[in-house]
Order: C-alpha cells, then sequence, then structure tokens
C-alpha cells in the first residue's frame, strides 16, 4: 500500500467528464452503488435535499437529449443517467446549488472508481419544465442537473491533451497565506 499522497489521490485527479458511451447497459448493482454514494454525500445543514431519479428508459434519455442541447449533448449515447431532484424553492437555490454541485461530483467520482464513465449535463432554467414533465416530478421539484453513466468509447477514453497539459501548473494557482504580489 502506497502512502503517497499523490497515488492515493490519483484517482480523483483522473476523474473526468465522458460524453460519448458504448450501448452496453449498465447492470443495475452499479447503479444501485451510484445511487447510494449519492444518497450518503453530505448536505448543508444535513437537509438531503435531493431526490435521485436513475433513468435507464432510452426514450426517455433520448427526450431529454433532445430537449435540452446542446447542454445534454452527453446524453445522446448514454445508457444510464441520475437525475437530481431538488426544492423548486427560490430562497433555498443558493445552498441547493452547492448540494447539487456536491452530490453530482461525487457521482461522477463514485461512476470512475467502477471504471464507468459520467458525464454532467446542465438543465437550463428555460428547459426544466419540459424535464419535469419527461420525470413526472412533482410541482415542488426540479432538475438542474443530470449526470449521463456509461462505458466509455475508445476515443472518449483517449487524453484529450498531452500528458502533464491539461491543467495550468500549481504555482499559477495554488498559493500560500495570501495572494501573490504583482
Amino acid at each position: 500500500m502506497t502512502t503517497d499522497p499523490a497515488d492515493v489521490l490519483r484517482p480523483l485527479r483522473r476523474t473526468r467528464q465522458v460524453r460519448e458511451f458504448e450501448p452496453t447497459p449498465l447492470a443495475p448493482e452499479l447503479l444501485d452503488a451510484i445511487a447510494d454514494v449519492a444518497r450518503w454525500t453530505g448536505s448543508s445543514e444535513n437537509t438531503q435535499p435531493w431526490r435521485f431519479i436513475v433513468i435507464t428508459d432510452p426514450s426517455t434519455i433520448q427526450a431529454i437529449h433532445a430537449a435540452g442541447l446542446p447542454q445534454t449533448r452527453g446524453l445522446a449515447t448514454a445508457p444510464a443517467a441520475i437525475a437530481i431532484a431538488l426544492p423548486a424553492e427560490p430562497d433555498r437555490a443558493v445552498r441547493d446549488a452547492y448540494d447539487d454541485g456536491r452530490v453530482a461530483e461525487r457521482i461522477l467520482v463514485a461512476a470512475a472508481m467502477l471504471d464507468i464513465g459520467a458525464g454532467i449535463s446542465w438543465i437550463r432554467s428555460d428547459v426544466r419544465p419540459a424535464i419535469a414533465a419527461l420525470l413526472d416530478l412533482p410541482s415542488d421539484r426540479m432538475v438542474r442537473t443530470i449526470v449521463e453513466l456509461g462505458i466509455p468509447t475508445a476515443a472518449a477514453r483517449a487524453p484529450k491533451s498531452e500528458p502533464g497539459q491539461a491543467r495550468l501548473p500549481r504555482g499559477d494557482v495554488v498559493f500560500r497565506e495570501r495572494w501573490p504580489a504583482d
């Protein structure tokens, strides 16, 4: 077992957006395991505001894809998705946005740990009523984020940039104690 922090954290650094999937369906136990990671994710004040809709019906996934383009392009080939349903209360918007992002990222990490791909599709406010209708959401719920899941294609697994070039150098992004002087 390695004790090098960089090696231990490597799976987090390798978690990435996937938007092209093979047509292979995902096993229900994989989807259940990811849903359990989602429901065990922390939330502000432990309110657990989200509810998760696991979607595997191709016609529903394609309808959501078509309704939300271009932000839903990752759903074009996804065999599964998880919609994060949140309260549709404007006074909760900031807190729920935090919880939404937190759980979406945890779903991506869980998928990567299971060697499957995941990507985040953003549902614009003008598209939310159509998505709510497709998912039979009650009027007090809305979906802002849908995470697509599946086996990445070979092209999706290929690096998009040269090793070490995908992120800005640490010295340009991480500072110690204070913002650097010009």
